[in-house]
């Protein structure tokens, strides 16, 4: 399924936040004051991936058939599958959050976060990113690694929870 980035608006706040404590167990995932605050900060930013629409315009009611067809999705109204939290500060880039829905994993979408992000990084003149992730997150460690994404250093009892986190960072240039 094809996917498009895009800004947030205010009005997928919610949703957002829902995404979020969906990826990540209590103590790692944001309460609605944490995530808000980071969405709003002067130098952060937060990008979306979209469902693309995907009807036929050679058969204009298949997509209305295909749903009353189809099993329950409980995303099947979230037309968001995923978005990243960051910031630029000086030259220095930052990526607070990355959340993908379970149903879009492994489709791209992390991916195509991650670059679109690394992109507008790249265009504040930051020259590295760097991010957290749980010691015991080994899919996002795989994820990072692949896009060259490296450990520099631990921070012990990152987490509310107890959970140490790994410091990655990338060189942009």
């Amino acid at each position: 399924m094809p996917f498009t980035i895009r800004d947030f608006q205010p009005a997928d706040f919610d949703t957002l936040w829902q995404i979020d404590q969906d990826c990540f167990p209590p103590g790692i995932s944001y309460s609605r004051a944490e995530l808000s605050y980071y969405i709003r900060r002067r130098s952060s930013f937060t990008l979306l991936a979209v469902q693309a629409a995907t009807t036929d315009p050679d058969q204009p009611h298949s997509q209305e058939k295909h749903k009353r067809n189809s099993p329950p999705n409980p995303t099947a109204n979230i037309p968001i599958a995923g978005f990243i939290v960051a910031e630029a500060v000086r030259a220095s880039g930052h990526i607070i959050t990355i959340d993908v829905v379970a149903s879009a994993r492994r489709s791209g979408v992390g991916s195509l976060l991650l670059h679109a992000t690394e992109d507008r990084l790249r265009a504040a003149h930051c020259r590295s990113v760097v991010l957290e992730t749980a010691v015991d997150n080994i899919p996002a460690l795989k994820f990072y690694k692949l896009h060259g994404y490296s450990v520099i250093k631990t921070h012990p009892r990152y987490y509310s929870n107890g959970v140490d986190a790994l410091v990655l960072e990338k060189n942009l240039f």
